[in-house]
C-alpha cells in the first residue's frame, strides 16, 4: 500500500501541515489582504472541491484549526515520548510526519485519531471564544435540566461541540470519501474515533446560588476536558488497536485474527504491521533511535535495551543545577539552595552505518 507523498492517503495531516502558523507564515499576511480567504484555499495543496469550498465559506475556521496544530502535534510526542518511534518529524520530509503514515500501521491510526480530535477540539474551543462567525455556545442548553443532585438551570457558555465535530467531519472526511480504497475507509474509520474520543469527556460544571453558598439554585454548562485526557485515550485505544483486512465486498473491515473481537467504532485499526524504527530508513520513515536517551534502570519501551535495539549506549557524565536543602518559612515562603547535580546520561549507540538505509 504505498501512495505518493501528499496524495489522498495523507489527508488531513499534510494539510494541517500547511496551515500551521510555523509553517506558512504567509497564511497571516493573506489573511490582511481584500481577497485573503480565496487566495489561501486556493494555493492549499491536495484540497478536494469540497475541502476548499469549505475553506471559502470559513476562513476564520481554517486559522483555528491551524493554531490547533501545534496542540494535537505535541500531544502526540508526548504520548510516544518513551517509544522507539516518538511521533517527530523528518526534516527531509515534506508532511507533518514524513513518510510514515505512508504506512497503513498503529501509528498512521494514531496519528489520524489524534489529529481528527485535535480539530474537533480547536474548533469547538474557538466556538466558546467568539472567534467564529458561523457558531458560539451550544444553543440547545437552554432551561431547566435534572441530574444525580437534583434541579439545575442551562447557563453560562457551554461548548458547543456539536457544531465542532459536524464541521471536522465535513471537512477532515471530504478528501477519504473521495476514496474507494481499504486505507480511506481506515483513515475515515480512525477520524471518527478521534472525534469521539473528545465528546467522551465532555464534563459538567455548576455554580452554586444561594445564601453562603448553600447552592439552593444552580447553573450548570458543559466544557471539554483538558486535551490531555483525549490524549491518555487515544492512547490507550493504540495499544489496543485491531488490525484488520477488508472484506469480502470491499465496503468494511474484519479481524485479521479470529481470536480477536471485531473492533467498534471507538477502536483504532490498522492493516500493516510496524517496522521497529530501529535503524534510520527513508522508506518506512524512521528516524532511528541513535543518540536517543534511554534509561537504564527502566524495564519499559525506554529501557537501554529496547530503545537502543541491542547496540548498546553511551554514558556521558552531566552536571545541571537544582533546587536543595529547602526549607520552609514562617509565614509563607520556602526558601531553596542552588546545587550543582551530577548525573549519568545514556544515549544509544549508532548503527555501524549512520546512513538512510535503501531497500534492495
Amino acid at each position: 500500500m504505498n501512495a505518493p507523498l501528499g496524495g489522498i492517503w495523507l489527508g488531513l495531516p499534510l494539510l494541517l501541515t500547511w496551515l500551521s502558523p510555523e509553517v506558512s507564515s504567509s497564511w497571516w499576511y493573506m489573511r490582511a489582504t481584500g481577497d485573503s480567504s480565496r487566495v489561501m484555499c486556493d494555493n492549499v495543496p491536495g484540497l478536494v472541491s469540497r475541502q476548499r469550498q469549505l475553506c471559502h465559506r470559513h476562513p476564520d475556521v481554517m486559522r483555528a484549526i491551524g493554531l490547533g496544530v501545534a496542540e494535537w502535534t505535541a500531544e502526540c510526542q508526548y504520548q510516544f515520548r518513551q517509544h522507539r518511534w516518538n511521533c517527530n518529524t523528518l526534516d527531509r520530509d515534506h508532511g507533518l510526519f514524513g513518510r510514515v503514515l505512508l504506512r497503513s500501521s498503529r501509528e498512521s491510526a494514531f496519528v489520524y485519531a489524534i489529529s481528527s480530535a485535535g480539530v474537533v477540539f480547536a474548533i469547538t474551543r474557538a466556538c466558546s471564544q467568539g472567534e467564529l462567525k458561523s457558531c458560539s455556545c451550544d444553543p440547545k442548553k437552554k432551561g431547566t435540566a435534572k441530574d444525580s443532585k437534583g434541579t439545575f438551570d442551562w447557563g453560562g457558555c457551554s461548548d458547543n461541540i456539536d457544531y465542532g465535530i459536524k464541521f471536522a467531519r465535513a471537512f477532515v472526511d471530504a478528501k477519504e470519501r473521495k476514496g474507494k480504497d481499504a486505507r480511506a475507509l481506515m483513515n475515515l474509520h480512525n477520524n471518527r474515533a478521534g472525534r469521539k474520543a473528545v465528546k467522551r469527556f465532555l464534563k459538567q460544571e455548576c455554580k452554586c446560588h444561594g445564601v453562603s453558598g448553600s447552592c439552593t439554585l444552580r447553573t450548570c454548562w458543559l466544557v471539554m476536558a483538558d486535551f490531555r485526557k483525549t490524549g491518555d485515550y487515544l492512547w490507550r485505544k493504540y495499544n489496543g488497536a485491531i488490525q484488520v483486512v477488508m472484506n469480502q465486498d470491499g465496503t468494511g473491515f474484519t479481524v485479521a485474527n479470529k481470536r480477536f473481537k471485531k473492533p467498534t467504532k471507538n477502536d483504532l485499526v490498522y492493516f500493516e504491521n510496524s517496522p521497529d524504527y530501529c535503524i534510520r530508513d527513508r522508506e518506512a520513515g524512521s528516524p532511528g533511535t541513535a543518540g536517543r536517551v534511554c534509561n537504564l534502570t527502566s524495564r519499559g519501551m525506554d529501557s537501554c535495551e529496547v530503545m537502543c535495539c541491542g547496540r548498546g549506549y553511551d554514558t556521558s557524565r552531566v552536571t545541571r543545577m537544582t533546587k536543595c536543602e529547602c526549607k520552609f518559612h514562617w509565614c509563607c515562603a520556602v526558601r531553596c539552595q542552588d546545587c550543582l547535580e551530577a548525573l549519568d546520561v545514556h544515549t544509544c549507540k549508532a548503527p555501524k552505518s549512520a546512513d538512510w538505509t535503501t531497500p534492495t
